[in-house]
């Protein structure tokens, strides 16, 4: 039995069973405990609500948990997507009520800042009109919503999608919650060892200060190394033009500025990023709780919002270290992109290469390539993200003889970009119209492009995007059976951290081989679940580690 849920301003709520239609099956039950309501139906198989973000976040904090959820206004934004290609509307249960009646479609509420963390005052869910009951409109929605997924072009695989990102919602929530361990005394050490120490008057550190009097020595005049334009105009004025700071033009200049600059940018980065501000605004009691936002690019890929979660970089991952008696599990999905696109072309011979062991490039390599496995890689790539330069044409005529499904399903969503079409993932998410696309999750201006150019441009995004996205979909599925299989154990493990190809699990150290175990598990049930039948392998390397950092 599904149950939808409301939640009322004194923090109560309202429930109401449904059945697989969305049709309500019998009469809204008010409670007085939003938590002891959802705590005392442990049958439930699946809870309907507004948003994840909002509901379960206070369930988690009480130390509740529910094992499946329906998110509506996560659900309307896939639908909304994959019916008309209008991929970004409004997506709040107010917006899809005002669609089924005609009527304006508010906007959604606005993203809270980046960089900055959750209060108590945020706004609250986009209102209904007044006098529309919450729990009439979630229902009529839900059903609506439905009856929309039956008429998808693929029914039982945007079923999936639906459920894959509901799950994902509830993932993100509860590693909110847990936080990823993290030693800031080690932060703080590491940031002294490599910036120096604090000058007084809150300058930058001392090295900073150091390569900062280096770079303008060698220029012969004080020169701000932080400021771009400073940067480039002093190299003009010693007669070397520049048309941006980037480390690969200036490796190519022969000045003694060079080597200080690009020390000082390198540190820049980790004292701006991840400095001294940083712990102090994001770690506290011994966890980095990032916001995560499932979805959150429009190929599905997950966005943090504020922290860099997903930008943490290697010399700060000594940081990140098991709780005494515990342990990180770190599991990299291996060549998943490839494999996708074994899995969904449906190419025999790619799928016979990804059935295989565990490195897919060197058993390319071993069939073409003279056995190099570097051009092998070089080469898959190249065909999945439409590179065109170099040796790329001599790669993808050797891998569209040998795999030729494989190719032609990534050069027809080439095609289909190119002429402004729609294309989907697997499971049926749907990329962005040809007016407003950006792998970033935002609209892109493509008023530099024009013509050919603005076709190739769309054309090179959704011949990745059909990839990339489906591989989204698939990780979605992992994190769903990974969670479940931790919770049916009894274990103590918690995932902590995710990232397009990459999960670590915390756990106590005895529990760590299964942990393991389970990862490469629910690796093949989402196989399984995304693509159905196949004989695509997708292994994980996996490491247990005190410290994120032992992993690489």
């Amino acid at each position: 039995m599904r149950w939808a849920v409301v939640e009322t301003n004194e923090g109560g709520a309202e429930l109401c069973p449904v059945d697989a239609d969305g049709r309500a099956v019998g009469a809204v039950v008010r409670e007085a405990s939003l938590i002891d309501a959802v705590r005392s139906r442990p049958e439930v198989e699946r809870w309907v609500w507004r948003s994840t973000a909002g509901m379960y976040r206070r369930l988690v904090e009480a130390g509740a948990r529910v094992d499946r959820c329906y998110d509506v206004e996560a659900a309307e934004a896939l639908l909304i997507g994959h019916e008309e290609g209008q991929a970004g509307q409004p997506r709040s249960l107010a917006a899809a009520w005002a669609r089924l009646h005609r009527l304006a479609v508010p906007a959604d509420a606005p993203l809270r800042a980046a960089d900055t963390e959750p209060t108590l005052f945020e706004s609250g869910p986009v209102p209904l009109p007044p006098g529309t009951d919450e729990m009439d409109a979630l229902l009529e929605v839900y059903g609506a919503q439905v009856a929309r997924t039956a008429r998808a072009e693929h029914p039982e695989r945007m079923r999936m999608l639906l459920a894959a990102e509901s799950a994902g919602l509830l993932v993100a929530t509860e590693m909110t919650r847990a936080g990823i361990p993290w030693r800031a005394d080690l932060h703080r050490e590491l940031l002294d060892s490599v910036l120096g120490e604090r000058l007084s008057g809150g300058g930058e550190p001392r090295r900073m200060a150091e390569l900062a009097d280096e770079v303008s020595r060698a220029f012969g005049m004080r020169v701000r190394p932080d400021l771009p334009q400073d940067i480039i105009k002093a190299f003009a004025r010693a007669g070397i033009s520049l048309s941006s700071t980037r480390k690969w033009e200036l490796q190519e200049i022969d000045h003694p500025a060079v080597a200080p600059l690009l020390a000082y940018k390198s540190l820049y980065r980790l004292y701006t990023a991840h400095g001294w501000s940083w712990i102090e605004q994001w770690v506290h009691d011994g966890r980095f709780r990032p916001e995560y936002l499932p979805g959150g690019t429009v190929t599905g890929r997950w966005t943090t919002n504020g922290g860099g979660a997903l930008q943490i970089p290697k010399i700060v991952r000594q940081a990140i270290r098991a709780d005494p008696g515990w342990r990180l599990v770190v599991a990299d999905a291996a060549q998943m992109e490839p494999r996708v696109l074994a899995a969904i072309s449906r190419d025999p011979g790619l799928m016979e290469v990804a059935a295989r062991g565990d490195d897919l490039y060197a058993d390319l390599a071993a069939r073409a390539f003279g056995g190099d496995r570097a051009q092998a890689k070089i080469a898959m790539l190249g065909a999945i993200y439409g590179q065109t330069s170099g040796d790329a044409l001599t790669h993808m005529a050797e891998l569209r003889r040998r795999y030729p499904a494989a190719i032609a399903y990534v050069d027809d969503a080439a095609h289909a970009g190119e002429e402004g079409r729609l294309v989907r993932t697997w499971l049926g998410r749907t990329c962005p119209p040809v007016t407003a696309f950006d792998e970033s999750g935002t609209d892109a201006d493509l008023s530099a492009y024009s013509g050919t150019a603005r076709a190739r441009a769309r054309g090179r995004f959704t011949r990745n995007f059909v990839v990339q996205g489906s591989a989204a979909d698939w990780a979605l599925l992992v994190l769903a059976a990974l969670r479940q299989s931790i919770d049916r154990a009894g274990l103590r493990a918690e995932l902590v951290f995710f990232q397009h190809d990459e999960v670590i699990v915390h756990c106590p150290a005895e529990e760590a081989e299964q942990v393991a175990a389970m990862i490469g598990a629910a690796a093949h049930t989402a196989a399984h679940l995304t693509f159905g039948p196949t004989p695509v392998r997708f292994p994980f390397t996996t490491a247990i580690v005190e410290s994120y950092s032992d992993a690489k």
